[in-house]
């Protein structure tokens, strides 16, 4: 692992994490994080530490998880047994957790420490495609779901000076999420229909997300509820979209916000991914230089 910061700022990323399945049933995403994994560590290094927000993991306020170690936690049920069977378990960040907490605190943001471990799906499913070997520390910070979009992007900008210290910081959920239509969906799969005609309300919602994105507009994305097409369709709730905010918050839209994984389930469950900040384009183009890898179930990766 590098021990200097990066040359150029690692980007702020928001990734969609989809169904706890996506570590048994990699889809193009699987293979992405994979691709995601190399193409930060070629480009600026391998990341001294993943601060990471996931809407399985939330409190009150912000909740800073400094344990010495994680472990995969299998925050669901009903799923094949070779599900529960994975694990994923890298260090903690102990010394880290303090700096998050000066941060948030310098800008007013009410936080709260914690020695608790543990990684929930939105966490570990990613991760353990992107950096397989779990040797890259990783705090988890707790979503406070019920504080606005502006307060989560207010958060991330908090977070941004570890960018530029090799620190990732990494936001897990979902660019639309209604299970409902999702459960609708499959059931209509199962009896033969053919997985991946989108719905047009799920593709203009996305589109909607890529063109504010790119323009910088931090206004309208901020406004999504009454701006962004079918934004309640999408998201009836909305505590999959916020950690979307504080990835933008920590790279800022100095530089355009790029979509870097443009991708669908069952018509309606996105998993698109983003970075943002002067590290999005340079990210963007070793993602390109990159050979795809061939798709491979989680479950052949080592245990951790």
């Amino acid at each position: 692992m590098s021990t200097t910061a990066p040359a150029t700022p690692l980007p702020a990323l928001f990734v969609s994490h989809g169904s706890p399945m996506l570590a048994l049933e990699p889809g193009s995403t699987g293979p992405f994080f994979q691709r995601l994994g190399r193409a930060i560590d070629t480009r600026f290094g391998r990341p001294k530490a993943i601060v990471v927000v996931s809407p399985h993991t939330a409190a009150r306020l912000p909740l800073v998880l400094g344990s010495a170690h994680h472990h995969a936690v299998h925050d669901f049920g009903g799923f094949p047994p070779a599900l529960y069977e994975l694990q994923y378990g890298p260090p903690g960040a102990p010394a880290l957790g303090a700096r998050v907490a000066d941060l948030l605190a310098a800008q007013g943001i009410a936080v709260q420490p914690s020695d608790e471990a543990g990684l929930d799906h939105g966490i570990w499913s990613v991760l353990r495609f992107a950096w397989p070997e779990a040797d890259v520390p990783v705090l988890p910070v707790a979503l406070a779901p019920h504080q606005p979009p502006a307060a989560q992007w207010a958060l991330g900008e908090a977070l941004a000076p570890l960018l530029a210290e090799g620190v990732l910081v990494l936001g897990s959920g979902s660019l639309t999420h209604n299970l409902q239509l999702v459960f609708g969906r499959r059931r209509v799969d199962a009896l033969g229909a053919e997985d991946g005609e989108e719905m047009a309300e799920s593709r203009a919602f996305r589109d909607w997300v890529a063109g504010r994105s790119a323009a910088r507009d931090r206004d309208a994305l901020l406004a999504y509820r009454a701006q962004a097409p079918h934004a309640a369709l999408m998201h009836p709730t909305d505590e999959h979209w916020l950690p979307f905010y504080i990835a933008a918050g920590a790279g800022g839209l100095a530089a355009p916000g790029l979509r870097l994984h443009d991708a669908v389930t069952y018509g309606c469950l996105a998993m698109d991914a983003y970075a943002f900040g002067a590290g999005a384009q340079p990210l963007a183009e070793a993602l390109a230089g990159l050979t795809a890898a061939p798709p491979a179930a989680a479950a052949t990766l080592p245990a951790a």
